[in-house]
Parts: C-alpha cells; sequence; structure tokens
C-alpha cells in the first residue's frame, strides 16, 4: 500500500522537492499546498497541525536565520505537533539540500565539483551561495538564467525557478536526495521520518 502524505510548502521549488522526497520513498501526494511565502506557511500552521491529527503531513519550512537551530524554531512556531504532523525545518534553506548533492549541483551549474561546498548546512544564505556558483558558471545559458541581471533589484536570475525545478524532477541527471542527506542532516532527518511511515503503511498490508 502506498504511503498518501498532504502537505505544506513556502514556494514553487519547495513544491518540487517535495514532490521529489515523496516519490524517493515510493509515497504519493494527497493534497500539496504552496503558500507563497515563509509568513503565509507559520501563519496557517496551527490548521495545517489540525489536520494532522487525521492523516500524515509533511510540512517543509526553511530556517532561515531565524534561530541557530531547529529544535527552539519548532518549539516557537508548533509547541504542540499532532500524531501525524512531520513538521521539518530545512536548514537553512532549500538550496543547501540541493547543494548537498555536490556532483550534480556541479552539473547544473558547470561548475568544477570542488567549488560546491562540502556543508552547504553552514552557509548563512544557501540560494545566494547558488547564485554566487552560478556567476562562475562555463555556461553562459546558466549565467543568463540563474543570476540577476545589474540594476534588476532582484535576488535570482529570469529563470532561476524553472531552472532549479527541472533539476529537482530530472530523475536521471538531476537531484539525488539520497546522496544529498549524506551532507545535509535535515535532509536526512526528514527521509528517516518519511522512510518509517512508508514501512508503517506496508506493514498495515501485509
Amino acid at each position: 500500500m502506498t504511503a498518501f502524505v498532504s502537505g505544506a510548502v513556502e514556494g514553487v521549488v519547495d513544491e518540487a522537492v517535495f514532490e521529489r522526497l515523496l516519490r524517493t520513498v515510493r509515497g504519493q501526494v494527497a493534497n500539496l499546498y504552496p503558500t507563497h511565502g515563509k509568513s503565509n506557511l507559520l501563519n496557517r500552521l496551527c490548521g495545517f497541525n489540525a489536520a494532522a491529527r487525521r492523516s500524515p503531513w509533511l510540512v517543509l519550512v526553511d530556517l532561515d536565520g531565524d534561530a541557530d537551530c531547529a529544535p527552539p524554531f519548532l518549539a516557537r512556531h508548533l509547541p504542540s505537533p499532532a500524531p501525524h504532523m512531520m513538521c521539518r525545518v530545512v536548514v537553512r534553506a532549500i538550496e543547501a539540500w540541493l547543494l548537498a548533492d555536490r556532483k550534480r549541483a556541479a552539473g547544473l551549474l558547470q561548475v568544477a565539483e570542488r567549488l560546491v561546498p562540502d556543508r552547504p548546512e553552514d552557509l548563512p544564505d544557501p540560494k545566494g551561495a547558488l547564485v554566487d556558483l552560478a556567476r562562475r558558471s562555463r555556461s553562459r545559458e546558466v549565467r543568463e538564467d540563474l543570476v540577476p541581471r545589474v540594476g534588476s533589484g532582484r535576488k535570482v536570475g529570469p529563470l532561476y525557478s524553472s531552472r532549479i525545478i527541472g533539476f529537482v524532477q530530472d530523475q536521471r541527471n538531476g537531484w539525488r536526495p539520497r546522496v544529498a542527506a549524506h551532507s545535509a542532516d535535515s535532509l536526512d532527518r526528514c527521509l528517516r521520518r518519511l522512510d518509517q511511515l512508508a514501512s508503517r503503511t506496508r506493514r498495515k498490508t501485509r
């Protein structure tokens, strides 16, 4: 039997990551709510938690600079998680999980693998680090797509989201969650919880 999991994420890149994680554990998305920003997600967290009293939920939220580590952040925003709630704090942003697959991230950005940080969760701004790597890309297309144009006032390039989503969704040459988990502890913890859920679901059908 397949584990069906509902969830909430901050944005479209996180949505792609959520779906890839579920495929990795052979689960399936029941309902997924992109909340268009961290503040919106946190404002709705109480409602998501109420829904998790009845069925499995996975919520992905970036830690950013809001706390030194995940436990105090969760204690502040979700002091009483429901029995089926898996609220996973991404340290410090979803791009850290993507950079943790160093070989494939280097392929995406067309840079030498040695340039990709080996401890991406220690980065204060993983998204900024990814964009900075794109600036050093051998590919003009990568630079034009991922790096913001001078004077634009933007933090990322015009095709940032579509490029990153394509990387996450590409099961042949793209992001590998199991590999990335070796270099990203918060991702490893997330996959472990999902594996436990999938294992319990399969046992119930035997």
